[in-house]
């Protein structure tokens, strides 16, 4: 230990030290350092402006090309950023293919205040909701990686529940919803049920309708 504090300004002992992490924060280094959190501070800030670090977020920090070690999931990553928070809304619809589009915005849902980071990995959003309305995701295995993610019902919720209006039958057929059997509707209506919202309970009712409109056309084909 006494070595890395001695030598620790070195970019070397900072790839020894945390060269097998896809990213690390600043307290992480003060405590594995014991040096001061400004110095080390200034020093990072150094190796982010000579390229040899990317900036993720304030005060947390990658290895750039070519230091990195490790590969960064931005999944995984999206996590990690904002703490509680859980892939959701269009991002985790199209990881699970209820809607056809690639979606490259990494959105969250989170307990905290709104928060948005951009960083050479991605764009990250970060949408509030109360303490009570967050439930509903699990951890999916991702590139090898545990990656927290909204259920297909608390996914399709959620986004009905931050964009505000009405989710008439003309909106939800716009979204362009597939692989409607995913989709549990009594566990749909379960979840809708603890938002206390009329409004969400009305876009259940119209999904349904959708779903089941959805499956007609399918046995007629």
């Amino acid at each position: 230990m006494q070595y890395c504090i001695l030598l620790f300004m070195k970019f070397q002992d900072l790839l020894a030290l945390v060269g097998k992490m896809p990213y690390f924060d600043l307290p992480t280094l003060v405590q594995l350092t014991r040096e001061k959190r400004q110095s080390l501070r200034v020093q990072l800030y150094r190796w982010t402006k000579s390229g040899k670090l990317i900036s993720l977020r304030r005060s947390m920090y990658a290895f750039a090309e070519p230091y990195r070690r490790v590969e960064i999931n931005p999944a995984a990553l999206a996590n990690a950023l904002y703490r509680p928070s859980y892939l959701s809304c269009q991002w985790a619809l199209s990881y699970c293919d209820i809607i056809p589009e690639a979606v490259f915005v990494h959105t969250s849902v989170s307990t905290r205040v709104a928060r948005s980071f951009r960083n050479a990995l991605s764009d990250f959003n970060y949408r509030h909701i109360k303490a009570d309305a967050f439930f509903g995701y699990k951890p999916v295995v991702d590139e090898r990686e545990n990656v927290l993610v909204g259920e297909p019902e608390k996914a399709l919720l959620d986004l009905w529940h931050l964009h505000e209006g009405e989710w008439d039958i003309n909106r939800m057929v716009e979204m362009r919803f597939q692989n409607f059997e995913m989709v549990d509707c009594k566990t749909l209506e379960l979840y809708a049920r603890a938002f206390k919202s009329p409004r969400l309970l009305r876009a259940v009712d119209v999904f349904v309708r959708l779903s089941k409109l959805e499956f007609e056309d399918s046995i007629e084909l």
